[in-house]
């Protein structure tokens, strides 16, 4: 947990993602990166310079099988106030529209559908779980299918909504993200989607860790070429060196 913290307060300083008296929305898909994120700001609000409150909330497809009640029960558990949005999202995807490429059409409506939800509680800031692993994925994706060097930023504003996103995780890899959450016990909710595992970004994560046989350092290196250059956003305001995302420092 200290490990955990270390990197999250470490990430959020280097971009300055959170100020005094923020209400912080964490995404809780119930997948293991957005369980992590939501423990270590919960437990950073107890000690953090600037106070800020953290809320979860969760959006339910409507896909068969997902029971969020455990994480209902966690939030409970941590003292985070825990929202469940019911949606059809999966239901209009799958069986009205039977979209052959899901996943960009349910990332717009959830953004919407979460979007409102935050609106309408008067919180204009979410923290999403996005580690260093999706950062170099996205990285790759924007090259290969879309010709252009490009990544999510660290912290988004998004002038048409006034809610800002920020992605706390940045500085923990998948693997030291699995582990973490195995080691906490948390409890994970199984993605029952079936487009998961089908992806483009499932291709680009195998191919990356194909070459990560031959190259060991590609995703650190790929990671400190976005913070230097060509994308300004990821400029930390730190120097210090990033922590290794495998948590073996």
């Amino acid at each position: 947990m200290q490990k955990l913290l270390s990197y999250v307060r470490r990430c959020v300083e280097d971009y300055d993602m959170i100020s005094a008296g923020d209400t912080v929305a964490v995404g809780v898909s119930g997948g293991k990166d957005s369980l992590v994120l939501l423990t270590a700001l919960a437990k950073l609000r107890e000690f953090y310079p600037l106070p800020f409150q953290v809320e979860a909330v969760t959006l339910d497809m409507g896909q068969p099988g997902m029971d969020f009640a455990p994480v209902a029960d966690y939030c409970k558990s941590i003292g985070v106030p825990y929202t469940l949005i019911k949606t059809e999202i999966a239901h209009i995807i799958f069986d009205i529209r039977k979209e052959k490429n899901p996943c960009s059409m349910c990332a717009k409506m959830r953004r919407g559908a979460l979007h409102n939800a935050l609106l309408a509680r008067g919180i204009n800031k979410i923290a999403l779980g996005h580690h260093f692993d999706d950062a170099v994925e996205t990285f790759f994706l924007s090259l290969f299918y879309e010709g252009r060097i490009s990544c999510f930023q660290p912290v988004t504003y998004l002038d048409r909504t006034g809610i800002t996103q920020i992605r706390p995780l940045l500085y923990c890899g998948e693997g030291f993200v699995r582990n973490t959450a195995q080691r906490l016990e948390l409890p994970i909710v199984q993605n029952t989607c079936p487009a998961d595992g089908f992806t483009q970004r499932q291709e680009v994560k195998e191919l990356i860790e194909s070459l990560s046989g031959k190259y060991p350092r590609l995703k650190d290196y790929v990671f400190r070429a976005m913070q230097a250059y060509p994308l300004p956003e990821w400029k930390p305001n730190s120097s210090r060196r990033v922590p290794r995302p495998d948590g073996q420092d």
